[in-house]
């Protein structure tokens, strides 16, 4: 620890010039823990954290020593005292081990104050420090469970933060400079992405995905790897879906111990899916691959980290989280390695155009040597219009209305399915959509909460209206649905049913078209990928019909006589001439490329090569390649 001494000698002496006295300097992982009998220095002096956090680009925690802190019963009255009652309160919680009191509010705004003056009162008059983090719009038991777990495990997380600090500021073992990055899934194909980063003194875990779509072949290639997993330094996962995120319970089940790195709204998102996984596995008879006890050690040891925020994870390697606009919270990753020996971003999944719901994706980097850019509509040379398709859309749906059916739209529960709530709400208020019986079912209402809680990452519009107490999320429009009352659904002409999965491999939209596939008056509407070989892409290729089992335990074929549309632009991948667009803008230009996710890789390399004259490269499953 070398190196973090130098760090707490220049803090002590900076503090030390401004006759500041603290207790003592501590590293939390990657971040610095100041303690201290006088906090509030520190928060009349915003400059005091802001000048060292730049100078040794760390983010530097206060830390209030525990003689100071006001007994928690006491500390919540002066609390509920001294905050406004438009604040919103929803809960109130002390968290000893890191002298912190939670404070979750609908207007974490007011809870601050201005110039942070309510915050300031509270550590004056308590001694806590406030740790304020936003409610969501409506009850959500997801993130209620999220919160009381990494509250209940602080101790374990303060001990873990240790352990990692202690790799982060080890020294380099090895004089060699060597680079490579092994393919463990999502190479030459779509799901279970996993990259395996390697280098003389770290090895690091780029996303650790399912195939939810091909039972024999759903997992990373794990049984390839070399060493015992609990000497992987960090696993980055770039955002939740499950094809990024859904195996990575299953590492702590295997021994791993070590830090998971990635934003918050992806954390809390990636929690609901790999819950929800246990359930759907369960539901179907089948032996889950974990525990929830798996999916809450993957809470404890997850270091969250915002877009742009650099941050030292292992020695010679820092990372950056960059806006990937695929879903809430996704990021690219930029790792600067061994001091600038090779900057290296992997994509995860972007979309490099237009959507309702995110910003602009970020598409400038320090330096950038090496890329693993996502290739999943490579081959699909779509020229859209977005509002054409919008307008589609609307009028398959409202031509389904006039016949008094009923519309299913498959979505996935975290991103399509907040985009074309969004889109059928903005239709709907203009006259344009043809029903009010538009129904919700599956993860999306608890997915949708949590976009509630980080506005800041969506689109100024949507984030105007959460912060405004007016969701599109919970418009008058959407009508939840569970199973008790499913059958009313299905009886209601002219109904709009979102549900998951979105490849109709499971889930409330595969039970769903088994109830009307054979009516034609019927219509169903793909608005996202279709991996090969799921069902959703047999249905989507023309499938006409199929043997099913039915209550008495008797087989039936059922005929697929409903209207099968797909309408293309509403996907958070980008499409061939996006990712081209891409290429041309991106800054600056990469000098090796692999492509991966995508079953066009092949094809695309060759072309991108030629095109931009550079070494572009589509490895498979299980190959190696030296960046260095």
């Amino acid at each position: 620890m070398e190196k973090f001494k130098e760090i707490k000698e220049y803090i002590e002496k900076t503090l030390q010039e401004k006759k500041i006295n603290v207790s003592k300097v501590e590293a939390e992982g990657p971040e610095i823990a100041i303690y201290t009998d006088k906090p509030i220095i520190f928060f009349d002096d915003k400059n005091l954290i802001g000048e060292l956090a730049e100078k040794l680009k760390k983010r530097i925690n206060i830390r209030s020593e525990k003689n100071i802190l006001l007994d928690p019963s006491l500390a919540l009255n002066k609390i509920k005292q001294i905050i406004p009652e438009d604040a919103d309160i929803k809960s109130i919680f002390f968290d000893t081990t890191f002298s912190e009191v939670v404070i979750e509010a609908i207007k974490p705004g007011v809870v601050i104050g201005k110039q942070g003056l309510v915050s300031k009162e509270i550590i004056k008059e308590t001694g806590w420090i406030p740790k304020i983090i936003r409610a969501p719009t409506e009850n959500s038991e997801i993130l209620k469970k999220i919160r009381l777990i990494l509250l209940k495990n602080s101790a374990d997380r303060k001990a873990l933060l240790k352990d990692v600090a202690a790799k982060i500021y080890s020294p380099p073992v090895s004089n060699n400079d060597w680079i490579r990055v092994t393919a463990l899934g999502g190479f030459r194909e779509v799901g279970r992405s996993c990259v395996l980063l390697e280098t003389p003194d770290t090895k690091i875990l780029l996303d650790c995905g399912l195939n939810t779509a091909e039972k024999n072949d759903e997992v990373p290639f794990f049984d390839v790897i070399r060493f015992p997993i609990n000497e992987l330094d960090a696993v980055i996962i770039s955002h939740a879906h499950v094809d990024h995120s859904g195996f990575l319970p299953y590492l702590f089940k295997a021994g791993y111990t070590g830090p998971v790195y990635c934003t918050e709204p992806t954390r809390d998102l990636m929690a609901l899916l790999q819950f929800d996984i246990i359930d759907v596995n369960i539901k179907s008879g089948r032996e889950p691959l974990y525990s929830e006890e798996h999916v809450k050690e993957c809470l404890k040891h997850t270091i969250t980290r915002n877009y742009r925020e650099v941050t030292d994870i292992a020695p010679g390697i820092r990372m950056t989280f960059h806006d990937a606009a695929h879903i809430l919270g996704s990021a690219s990753v930029h790792l600067h390695i061994g001091e600038g020996k090779q900057n290296l971003v992997y994509s995860g999944d972007f979309k490099f155009g237009f959507t309702r719901l995110f910003n602009n994706m970020d598409i400038n980097y320090p330096r950038l040597e090496s890329m693993i850019m996502e290739s999943t509509y490579a081959g699909k040379d779509i020229n859209y219009s977005r509002m054409k398709s919008e307008t589609n859309l609307i009028d398959v749906i409202n031509e389904t209305v006039e016949k008094g059916g009923t519309t299913l739209i498959p979505v996935f529960s975290v991103g399509r399915a907040q985009e074309v709530m969004i889109i059928l709400e903005e239709y709907f208020k203009l006259g344009k959509l043809k029903t009010d019986k538009v129904f919700v079912d599956g993860m999306t209402r608890q997915a949708s909460a949590i976009h509630t809680v980080y506005p800041e990452y969506m689109k100024k519009n949507i984030k105007t209206r959460v912060l405004q107490n007016n969701s599109p999320f919970l418009s008058p429009l959407f009508t939840t649905v569970d199973d008790a009352n499913r059958d009313d659904v299905l009886n209601t002409p002219g109904a709009v049913i979102l549900a998951s999965s979105g490849m109709l491999t499971g889930g409330a939209s595969l039970r769903y078209f088994y109830q009307i596939a054979d009516n034609p008056n019927n219509s169903l509407i793909f608005v996202g990928y279709q991996g090969r070989n799921t069902f959703g892409y047999k249905v989507q290729k023309g499938l006409k019909s199929l043997p099913i089992t039915i209550e008495d335990g008797k087989t039936k074929n059922l005929d697929i006589n409903l209207r099968i549309e797909t309408v293309d632009a509403f996907s958070g991948h980008s499409y061939r001439a996006e990712l081209l667009h891409f290429l041309n803008n991106v800054a600056p230009k990469p000098k090796m490329l692999l492509l991966n996710h995508g079953d066009s890789c092949q094809e695309f390399s060759k072309f991108v090569s030629k095109r931009y004259n550079l070494n572009a490269t589509a490895i498979q499953d299980l190959e190696s390649i030296r960046l260095r």
